[in-house]
Formats: C-alpha cells, sequence, structure tokens
C-alpha cells in the first residue's frame, strides 16, 4: 500500500497543502471545521509527517548535538539527565556523540571530536552543547580551539564547565575553585593540618581551579602544601588506589585527603580498608562532583556537589534562549555546595 502524504491528506480535505502544514505544526490559525477535517484524516490514515521534509520546509531539526567525552563516567549522565530531559520538554531531541578512547589516548579523542563536530553540521543540528574534552585544556592548542570557533559562527554553540581561551563563546559552569574551597575549608574546620590533594590532571583546567581553590585555603591558614602529598594523573577508581599506596609509602601519612573528584575518593578510601586505616576515624576523605555512588558508599562519602543536574538542565534552557534568539548571558555560573555525610571528622577521632 502506497503511503499517504501531506498532498493526499490536502487533496482528501479540499485544502491547500500550506493550510495542512499549518494544522501538523500549529503554526497559524484554522478555522475549527477545517482543522477537525484535517485531523480526522490523519487519524484515519495514521499519517506521519516526514521529519527530513519538514526539517527541510522549517529549517530546523529540533535535533541538538551534545559532544561528551566518557558516558561511562557518572558525573555526565548525570549532566545529561538535566540537559535531555529539559530539552525533551521544549520538544528538542538529542543527538550524542561519545568519544571516549578505550586505551587513554587523548589524541585520539580530540581527533573524535573533529569527526563529530563535521557530522553534527552535516546533521544540521539546531545547536551544540561540548561538554570535556578538549574545552577543559588548561592550554589547547591553537586548531582545537579554531575548530570549535569555526562551528560556533554557524549554529548556536553552547560550552558546559570548560573554557577556550580567545573565544566569546557562551558557556555555563560550576565555580569549581569555590568548589574546592569549600572542600578544605571543611577539613581545616574539622581540625585538619596534614591535608594531601589527589587525582585529576594538571593539564586540564578543572584539575588546576581544584588545586588553586584547595592552595587558597591552605595558605589562607597559614597550612604548609607538601610536594608530595599533591598527586594527579586520572580521574578513576583505579588511580585513587594508586594514589593512597602512594601516599602510604611515605614516611608520614596525611590525616584528611582531597580528591578531585568521587570515583578518586572511593579508590582512596577502598585502598585505606585494605590498608587496615577506618574512614574517617584514622582518615577523612571528602570528593568532588557528588556522583550517585557517594551517597551509596559504605560510609557515605562526604563530597561537593557540582548541581549536574541542575547545571544540565540550565544548559537546556539557555540551548533553547540561543536558538530562538532570545537575549542570553554569555556566562552563567552555578554555585556549588559542601555535602557533608560520614567520610569526614575531625583527627584521631576514636
Amino acid at each position: 500500500m502506497k503511503p499517504v502524504t501531506v498532498y493526499d491528506i490536502a487533496r482528501e480535505a479540499g485544502v491547500s497543502v500550506a493550510t495542512v502544514s499549518r494544522v501538523l505544526n500549529n503554526t497559524a490559525p484554522v478555522k475549527k471545521t477545517t482543522r477537525d477535517k484535517i485531523n480526522d484524516l490523519i487519524d484515519k490514515y495514521q499519517f506521519q509527517p516526514n521529519a527530513l521534509a519538514r526539517s527541510l520546509f522549517k529549517k530546523e531539526t529540533s535535533m541538538i548535538g551534545v559532544i561528551l567525552p566518557d558516558i561511562t563516567n557518572p558525573f555526565f549522565p548525570e549532566v545529561l539527565a538535566g540537559l535531555e530531559q529539559e530539552l525533551r520538554r521544549k520538544g528538542y531531541t538529542i543527538f550524542l556523540c561519545d568519544t571516549v578512547s578505550l586505551n587513554g589516548d587523548y589524541e585520539e579523542q580530540y581527533v573524535r571530536e573533529s569527526q563529530y563536530l563535521n557530522l553534527l553540521l552535516e546533521k544540521q543540528v539546531d545547536g551544540l552543547v561540548m561538554i570535556g574534552g578538549r574545552i577543559n585544556l588548561a592550554k589547547p592548542d591553537k586548531r582545537l580551539v579554531q575548530e570549535v570557533a569555526e562551528v560556533g559562527k554557524r549554529l548556536p554553540l553552547l560550552l558546559i564547565n570548560g573554557h577556550l581561551p580567545g573565544q566569546r563563546l557562551n558557556r555555563i559552569c560550576v565555580d569549581e575553585k569555590a568548589g574546592a574551597e569549600l572542600a578544605t575549608e571543611h577539613l581545616v574546620d574539622l581540625g585538619h593540618r596534614q591535608i594531601a590533594f589527589v587525582g585529576g590532571y594538571r593539564k586540564m583546567s578543572n584539575t588546576l581551579q581544584r588545586i588553586q581553590g584547595f592552595r587558597t585555603i591552605m595558605e589562607k591558614h597559614g597550612l604548609q602544601v607538601r610536594p608530595e602529598w599533591m598527586l594527579d594523573g586520572g580521574f578513576s577508581v583505579e588511580r585513587g588506589k594508586l594514589f593512597m599506596r602512594e601516599l602510604l609509602a611515605g614516611n608520614e601519612r596525611p590525616t584528611a585527603i582531597f580528591c578531585a573528584n568521587d570515583l578518586v575518593a572511593i579508590g582512596v578510601m577502598k585502598e585505606a580498608y585494605k590498608a587496615g586505616l577506618r574512614v574517617p576515624e584514622d582518615l577523612s576523605i571528602i570528593g568532588f562532583d557528588d556522583i550517585p555512588f557517594a551517597s551509596h558508599s559504605i560510609p557515605e562519602l562526604t563530597t561537593v556537589s557540582l548541581k549536574c543536574y541542575d547545571v544540565g538542565k540550565g544548559a537546556a534552557e539557555l540551548m533553547h534562549g540561543m536558538i530562538s534568539k532570545s537575549k542570553i548571558r554569555r556566562t552563567t555560573v552555578i554555585e556549588p555546595e559542601l555535602v557533608v555525610r560520614e567520610t569526614t571528622a575531625p583527627p584521631g577521632r576514636d
């Protein structure tokens, strides 16, 4: 059976194709009797308008491209949940692009980002959201920056928790330095003076902001930042275990550890238990992000919430505003929140 087209609906209803289109897209008033006749025919034939044809007619696809570095990291799905749910409410769907490199090759990841940038342009998405990857590099290669800048000239582009030097791109971000200050101040207020910082990559701006916040509070209280207790090289549970082993191998052990993210904190906690240390009686641990695992670990992890869902929802609202050409702020900043649970306590508590 030949598929029913919009032309067939128009012919049987005795109206123009434009009138049928106005009913389908609800773009202009149509007399009730005419609208009812068209809707009856749509129901009769179970007519589904061709999305591609409609996008060509409206010059819109109602599709938003999203590029992120690793969907298996619990931080990103939390952001994505807020983003997708709010975009769906506004009539958009997302085209998700995960650039993860299974062997940890970041150059490969950036190549995939470039491929997806071109693909999303070909798909004629209405807007593009980037989170992680090259936009988190402290000193990104000029070619990587220029590539994104060129895309930003062609369609609405929004960065989440990232920045590209020299570019005036719209972005929504959490104040990560302020979050690190909250975490460090919490440990100091509990009485800790021997505090380590572990996790992240110093080539990444988000890690540098967290280190800066840590140093600011340590210096404010006249506390020593010990180089041998400043360890970086990853954001994973396995790296957290490695950092803890390295700290335990030293002549002295810190009484508290500030971890660059919650996955590292979980790894640190697991290795501490293997070594016979009690958390928080022997060692206080604080994370960063507030992923769902943080409230389900035993003991429950004290951390800094980056309000991932709110960031995603805010990004959706900003993207809709950019597409509809509403006036929006160039940069929207979300304030982090300290979430005190069970892994922090005064030093030497029995």
